[in-house]
């Protein structure tokens, strides 16, 4: 399990000290006390990432085993994934719906053979887990869940394969983008996954607890390796296009209104089966039934935070910001929103109502940047 301090106190992951020594600024996040930036600073961290690697800790989202012989068959009543067709080793980014077809999380879903691993969001046990174990008590067949108690690590930039392979061998190297495996690393049984949350090219790590700090400072001591905390975390997967869950998405947005059906395979908008089925399926056939939708922006000046509303030039009020950032790569004001369905065409000009004044910002498309997952 992940050390914890008493409930009445925030938990801390097993690289809680290493962030102090690292001189780490920490704050709350989804109920534990996490790493907002090091002495490098946001930016720098951003834009190092970008140019070489960024190594963070993510301990704190929940990692899960399904097992069971129906386990692809129970996936795919509480995600979306099409899970009974996706070749072991493969992965994908899912969501499990509630009954309404909104979206309970966005979670990482993987064929690991002999079980199902899944990813799940910080601070998300409370809700996730209760769902998952309600309907898996109305489930007709084997299945059954249990928490990976792991450290998780995520390598993440161009020099990511680079330096993994030094700990792991050329075996990382070769690993397509969403696939994952049982590897070795230092030496150390863990399961690696060629993903992330920052648009680059990289790798999360899951490591047993009592070995995590060892493989992290192995990971730092390579010269391309600086930690990174969330501050520069929420500015790469915003500018990666990459929603967080509770700004971007939550219980009331659908999968069509948030801009996700590409995570629907076309066998599951056929057949169905998913919790919230019939919602998800009718806004598909029926686009008229979708009255909003996320969007993009890029604006000037200081940058639209979450709740800030969007107006038309003629002041009609139109939509509300999700996430923003000034966006180190871009250079310039980047951020999500929802909007009306009429002002959500790319091109479309609106006004931000930031701290009392409003600013101009264009809708845009998104990545704000090229990504630079390794496709082979």
């Amino acid at each position: 399990m992940l050390r914890a301090c008493s409930m009445s106190t925030l938990r801390k992951t097993c690289l809680y000290d290493l962030h102090v020594e690292l001189g780490a600024s920490t704050a709350e996040f989804g109920g534990w006390d996490m790493p907002i930036k090091y002495p490098l600073g946001i930016m720098k961290e951003h834009l190092h990432c970008r140019a070489e690697a960024g190594l963070f800790d993510v301990s704190h989202m929940v990692p899960v085993r399904v097992t069971g012989k129906d386990r692809a068959r129970f996936m795919e009543r509480i995600t979306v994934a099409d899970v009974q067709n996706m070749p072991e080793g493969l992965g994908s980014l899912s969501l499990i719906t509630n009954d309404q077809g909104g979206v309970i999380d966005d979670c990482i879903v993987t064929n690991a053979g002999d079980h199902i691993y899944m990813v799940i969001n910080a601070g998300h046990e409370d809700k996730d887990l209760p769902h998952i174990e309600k309907h898996m008590n109305e489930f007709d067949g084997e299945v059954a869940l249990e928490k990976v108690g792991c450290g998780l690590l995520a390598l993440q930039g161009p020099s990511a394969a680079t330096v993994l392979a030094k700990l792991a061998g050329d075996e990382v190297t070769q690993m397509g983008f969403m696939t994952g495996k049982k590897i070795d690393v230092a030496g150390v049984p863990c399961f690696v996954t060629r993903s992330g949350y920052t648009g680059e090219d990289g790798y999360e790590i899951g490591i047993p607890i009592d070995d995590t700090e060892a493989i992290a400072r192995k990971l730092l001591a390579e010269p391309e390796v600086e930690m990174i905390g969330l501050g520069a975390r929420d500015s790469l997967r915003l500018e990666a296009g990459l929603c967080l869950y509770g700004n971007d998405l939550d219980d009331t947005t659908t999968p069509s209104e948030g801009n996700l059906l590409w995570t629907i395979p076309k066998i599951r908008r056929a057949d169905g089966g998913f919790v919230g089925a019939e919602t998800v399926l009718g806004q598909i056939a029926d686009k008229k039934l979708v009255k909003r939708k996320r969007v993009g922006f890029v604006g000037k000046g200081p940058p639209p935070r979450g709740g800030d509303k969007l107006f038309t030039p003629e002041g009609d009020e139109v939509g509300v910001v999700t996430s923003g950032v000034y966006g180190p790569s871009v250079k310039k004001p980047v951020g999500m929103a929802y909007v009306k369905k009429k002002y959500m065409k790319a091109g479309t000009k609106l006004q931000a109502e930031v701290r009392g004044k409003k600013r101009d910002v264009e809708i845009t498309k998104m990545p704000f940047i090229e990504p630079g997952y390794y496709r082979g």
